[in-house]
């Protein structure tokens, strides 16, 4: 071969060579054999350069993919097409791992068209997989059912022959020393994989865990940046709920020290906390309140005092007020409105300042009750020593001792004489206990009247009958105290009578008033006990009282009766007749029967006194 044609074959050569053609194709290129085998060194040189190239490309197009990681899903699912791609399989996917459950589970697939080979779970261990995750090691199999380093099971196998997969390489995904996940390659025909394509699956798979280890970080961050920005907003509720109540409690204390009421502290603590508020006593009366009924629960109460804390209730709030174990009364909110931790305190805190409130009140109130009920002793007692002294003392008091006054004596059973007091001093100029009787001193001219109004009132506050005597009206020391015997005497005697929890002046008590009172005016007891039928006689000139008096002389026998007034008993049942329906139907009854004849006789002895 000359020179000439040398060279043209070897141009031949180097043409075919970089049109990338075949072996076959250079191989029948007739040139020096050292020259072809040159040329095919050559051309797989120039492949694999190509083919790292891609791969290196793969890589840093995985790599951009995280730099931009929105969604790890995404980028997961980037990673398994690449790499299908760069192996040339028929499927890829990617397995993670549940620590909790110690298994792993299908996660991403590319390429797969079966949904049983997709629902895979594998036990640590068991399968290809398996293997690998326990051991963080990379495997490969050419022919995975004929191949006996792996525990079978019957679901993985179902699974892969449903896939039809045949030969698989499977790589770890691990963060430092902890395997995560698995990285999976395979055909579904027979197949060895080369130690670089077994590097390039691991390359991938490590850019699959730096995804998922990036994406655990951004989910921590994103966590502890919500987290840290709840804590924020928790602390400054917290200093605007402390800051609140501590403007309230300052408010409430100066309400305190200014002489405030407790109509003034309810309504401070309804403005704070947006409801109604009530104050009650330790026997549930209630104090102050500022809109609407609030009801008191007394199963609130006793929670309430046992717990030390308010409580909620079906309308609201409850918050027992105690000065140490001692029950001053409650403090109640209305509205429904719940109460949080902080708000909740600050309610607990106006129970305090009420228990203040209240403190400070019953001292006042006992100082005063000390000074009024020494007033009331020497004005029942001494009232001749020095009357003037003692108008002088009830003037400081708020109390003219020289306008009228009816004098009332209250009784209670099982009610203690303090507070028995406590609850009448709304109802008098003065009250006090004298002689262990509550006495009380109201303004009025009509003791009777006033006796049976206070008996009903204090009947209703205490929730037992209130028996009260009364007496007057008195407009001087001396004659207050002359009045305070006869309401003594008169309380006395509505209990003996039967008549507890009723009101009376001695007038009111018939013929029983006219024996102990300390002035019998026996004319007017007359005139209000026969006096309707003594002006019908003098109208019509009848005599119906003799008629009355013949009845009761013959024991209410009508025949005797009729013989003694020598007229028909058919008049004598007429005149009766008439007589009921001046005296009323239960003039024969016997207590009003009593009464009739004594006032029968008081008229008789006037009359001859008078004739």
């Amino acid at each position: 071969m000359t020179l000439v044609d040398s060279s043209a074959q070897l141009r031949r050569l180097l043409e075919l060579l970089a049109s990338g053609a075949g072996s076959e194709q250079l191989a029948h290129v007739p040139v020096d054999p050292k020259a072809t085998e040159l040329a095919l060194r050559i051309r797989d040189t120039v492949a694999e350069h190509r083919r790292r190239e891609a791969e290196l490309a793969a890589l840093f197009d995985t790599a951009s993919d995280l730099a931009r990681l929105d969604d790890p899903d995404a980028v997961l699912r980037s990673i398994v097409r690449r790499a299908r791609a760069l192996l040339g399989v028929d499927v890829s996917y990617l397995s993670l791992n549940d620590e909790t459950e110690g298994k792993t589970y299908v996660r991403v697939t590319d390429g797969s068209v079966s949904a049983l080979f997709q629902d895979i779970v594998l036990g640590m261990g068991e399968g290809l997989g398996g293997l690998v995750a326990q051991t963080a090691r990379p495997y490969a199999t050419a022919d995975y059912f004929n191949d006996k380093r792996f525990r079978h099971t019957s679901s993985i196998d179902t699974g892969v022959l449903d896939e039809g997969l045949t030969a698989i390489l499977g790589v770890p995904l691990a963060i430092g020393s902890k395997v995560i996940g698995v990285l999976f390659a395979s055909d579904r025909t027979t197949r060895e994989f080369s130690p670089d394509e077994v590097a390039l699956l691991s390359s991938l798979a490590d850019h699959a865990a730096i995804a998922l280890d990036n994406a655990h970080l951004l989910d921590e961050t994103r966590r502890a940046v919500a987290e840290l920005n709840a804590a924020n907003a928790t602390i400054s509720a917290h200093n605007d709920a402390m800051r609140r109540a501590e403007d309230a409690h300052d408010r409430l204390m100066d309400l305190v020290l200014r002489g405030g009421d407790l109509a003034e502290v309810a309504a401070a603590v309804a403005d704070v906390l947006g409801g109604a508020i009530a104050v009650y006593d330790a026997e549930g009366v209630i104090l102050a309140r500022t809109d609407g009924e609030l009801e008191l629960s007394r199963a609130a109460v006793s929670a309430s005092r046992t717990s030390g804390r308010a409580v909620s209730t079906e309308d609201g709030w409850l918050c027992a007020v105690q000065a140490g174990q001692e029950f001053l009364g409650s403090l109640v909110l209305g509205g429904g409105r719940s109460l949080g931790e902080a708000d909740r305190r600050l309610f607990e805190r106006a129970g305090v300042v009420t228990a203040v409130l209240l403190m400070q009140r019953r001292s006042v109130a006992r100082a005063e009750d000390e000074v009024r009920g020494e007033l009331l002793s020497d004005l029942l007692t001494a009232p001749g020593r020095n009357p003037a002294a003692l108008l002088a003392r009830g003037r400081r008091l708020g109390v003219d001792l020289s306008t009228s006054h009816a004098v009332l004596v209250a009784h209670a059973d099982d009610v203690s004489r303090r507070r028995l007091a406590a609850a009448a001093s709304r109802h008098a100029d003065l009250v006090g206990v004298h002689a262990d009787q509550v006495v009380l001193l109201v303004r009025g001219a009509e003791p009777g009247a006033l006796a049976r109004s206070v008996a009903a009132e204090l009947a209703s506050t205490m929730d037992c009958p209130v028996t009260v005597g009364a007496a007057g009206p008195a407009a001087s020391p001396r004659e207050l105290a002359v009045a305070h015997a006869e309401a003594a005497r008169c309380v006395a005697s509505l209990l003996a009578l039967g008549r507890a929890g009723e009101g009376a002046s001695m007038a009111d008590l018939g013929f029983v008033g006219l024996l102990l009172g300390e002035h019998a005016d026996l004319g007017a007891y007359v005139t209000a006990t026969i006096g309707p039928v003594l002006d019908y006689d003098e109208r019509r000139g009848t005599d119906l009282i003799g008629t009355l008096r013949a009845y009761f002389a013959c024991g209410g026998n009508l025949t005797r009766a009729k013989d003694l007034l020598h007229v028909h008993v058919n008049t004598v049942v007429q005149r009766l007749d008439r007589i009921a329906s001046l005296l009323g139907e239960q003039w024969q009854s016997p207590e009003r029967a009593l009464e009739l004849q004594l006032a029968l006789r008081l008229h008789r002895l006037t009359n001859d006194r008078n004739g």
